[in-house]
């Protein structure tokens, strides 16, 4: 067996990836981190389980950018970039001009020609779309304000390396006339400079028109043999075939699929597409961060180990100045400044695409690209580590500063009839169907963020925590009847619970319950009711489905009455089995049992019709 094969190599990545990935998850580290580690552990600088030719394994991974970004431009329909243009003008425009002039500056300082100072620059302004998109989602920020922010600056870096790649052919320190080949072998051709620039702009423009005009007559043609495989075949098609387009005319693939995906982000087929390509990127972008961690010359990095840390602190520092300074210049939210600068102040992986045409086209010299590329690699590695330092270290001590400058207010709704803690979108819809119905409510609402955002509609909330006592108190707590928690917080709602019931006993205690397990804790503690809050909500639905179905609306809904019914009765009966797995078990199967028994039986008495779904009564109702 040749340790140096195909098979060998793909073991060699599964293995790590399978090993590292969950290890790094469950230490909080993030897939991403744990996909680099394992390319470093594994790469030809360290254990060497994988070979020394890392160039065609990044080379293949970049397949996974590739197909990233052009689910990317899926997602930008025309509407979308029209309505972020000022974000992503503005404050990706800025990003990229004020860290590459920066950077050229301090390049000319210590006497590098303007030209590759220049290059590099714009090398270094770019971040990392593969890493940080993967990181906001996997954290669940990308609905954010950093994380809308953050999108905006990474979509303008990716737009900007097409006038970043035609510019780079004429900062050649050769003659302007210079040749660049272009193509393979005996069909290449050689193009200087300027001839190339307007090549990538031909490109791009046949891209936009077939695009337009032809995708959809082909996809109309390929949906009609109603055969997925095909269709599947045809997405990778797609993405391959603009892949080796712009890679035969010396362009970046991955910003071809990337203008394709955004031609065809209103084409009726996007949603088959997107789930077509996912698989495919997942595994594919996780090789390629395999392969950054793999392509960090540790030879180099022990040779040198200051200046490349130094030029890493360099990266980092210079970026993380840039992007705090445009956070608020643009006047972002102060908690989510810092999670945009966290997030992008590192290199990006169209660096490496890149550093290779610069070295192509003797733009820059080996000595500067090699210890860069280890720079920006290692920049990269340490983005997940950034933002787990943000998450833990910087955003609670964030909030707390946030707690101590901003005081409870003052609340002055004078005798209220029911507080409501929290003002989530349940604890909005409580408070609107009470004050609509002439109910006095006092709203306490502990999140600035949220506290902001009502407050932009018109509604009257008060900042405030709740499991404070003298909160309470200045609420109304003594008079009013009602107290309505509406937390997502479990604990925090335990904690409020456990305060009313020492210090204001005459209130009636209504609580919001993530499950069912939160709802046995409820019951427990004696609140007087309790909600599962996506329970009504499910049921309507499933109620809306049966009428959809052909079924009689009075039978779906006494259906649906005769569930909820025995479901919170069986709630009931099995809070005694909380925490006993296997009798817990055995008793929601049971319950399971029953249930389907009833709802499947013949409902109707044949004397008096009794409808057993409802509370009491008798219905009288023909049979159908």
């Amino acid at each position: 067996m040749h340790n140096d094969g195909l098979m060998y190599q793909v073991f060699i990545f599964l293995v790590a990836a399978v090993i590292s990935v969950p290890i790094a998850k469950r230490l909080g580290l993030g897939s991403v981190l744990g996909y680099l580690i394992a390319g470093a552990a594994i790469g030809p600088f360290a254990l060497g389980l994988v070979g020394q030719d890392i160039e065609s394994i990044m080379h293949f991974a970049e397949f996974g950018v590739v197909m990233m970004l052009f689910l990317v431009g899926l997602e930008l329909q025309p509407s979308l970039l029209w309505k972020m243009r000022l974000p992503i003008l503005g404050l990706g425009g800025m990003q990229v001009a004020l860290t590459t002039g920066t950077f050229m500056a301090m390049g000319i300082f210590f006497g590098f020609p303007w030209q590759t100072a220049l290059a590099v620059s714009l090398i270094l302004a770019l971040s990392s779309t593969a890493i940080v998109l993967q990181s906001l989602n996997e954290k669940g920020l990308m609905s954010t304000e950093a994380g809308q922010s953050s999108f905006a600056v990474l979509l303008f870096q990716d737009i900007a390396v097409i006038p970043m790649m035609a510019i780079l052919p004429l900062l050649a320190l050769q003659s302007g006339n210079e040749a660049v080949l272009v193509g393979n072998g005996e069909h290449g051709a050689t193009l200087v400079g300027w001839q190339q620039g307007l090549l990538v702009l031909t490109v791009v423009s046949a891209i936009i028109l077939c695009g337009h005009f032809l995708i959809r007559p082909l996809f109309n043609i390929i949906a009609g043999t109603r055969m997925r495989e095909i269709f599947t075949a045809t997405a990778l098609l797609l993405v391959v075939g603009i892949a080796l387009l712009m890679e035969l005319v010396g362009l970046s693939a991955a910003l071809g699929t990337f203008i394709a995906g955004v031609v065809l982000a209103d084409n009726e087929y996007r949603h088959e597409l997107e789930a077509e390509i996912e698989p495919f990127k997942g595994l594919l972008l996780g090789l390629f961060f395999i392969s950054v961690g793999a392509s960090i010359d540790f030879a180099l990095l022990a040779e040198k180990p200051l200046m490349i840390f130094g030029m890493v602190g360099l990266l980092v520092a210079v970026k993380f100045i840039v992007l705090i300074l445009l956070a608020k210049l643009f006047k972002l939210e102060s908690s989510q400044q810092w999670t945009f600068t966290f997030g992008l102040a590192q290199g990006g992986e169209f660096g490496f695409v890149l550093f290779a045409l610069a070295s192509q086209q003797q733009i820059l010299s080996g000595t500067i690209i090699d210890p860069l590329v280890v720079v920006v690699a290692l920049s990269m590695a340490f983005t997940p580590v950034l933002m787990m330092i943000n998450e833990k270290l910087v955003q609670p001590l964030f909030n707390k500063l946030n707690d101590v400058s901003q005081e409870a207010d003052v609340i002055d709704d004078g005798v209220t009839q029911v507080i409501v803690a929290g003002f989530g979108r349940f604890g909005q819809i409580v408070e609107r169907s009470l004050s609509l119905n002439g109910y006095s409510t006092t709203v306490l609402e502990h999140d600035v963020g949220q506290l902001k955002l009502r407050r932009k509609f018109g509604h009257k909330v008060f900042y405030g925590d709740a499991s404070r006592q003298e909160l309470l108190h200045a609420a109304g707590a003594e008079t009013a009847k009602v107290l309505v928690i509406a937390l997502a917080d479990h604990d925090k709602a335990v904690d409020i619970i456990h305060i009313c019931q020492k210090h204001y006993p005459q209130l009636k205690l209504y609580v919001r319950a993530r499950g069912r397990i939160q709802a046995h804790e409820l019951h427990k503690l004696g609140v007087d009711g309790f909600i599962r809050d996506t329970l009504h909500s499910a049921l309507h639905m499933s109620e809306q489905v049966m009428n959809s179905l052909g079924r009689h609306a009075y039978d779906s809904h006494r259906a649906i009455r005769t569930f909820r019914k025995y479901d919170e009765q069986h709630l009931l009966d099995m809070i005694h089995l909380d925490g006993e797995e296997k009798s817990y078990i055995s008793s929601v199967q049971k319950n399971k049992a029953e249930l389907e028994k009833v709802l499947q039986s013949d409902f109707y008495d044949k004397d008096q019709l009794e409808d057993k779904g409802w509370a009491g009564g008798v219905v009288n109702r023909q049979r159908q």
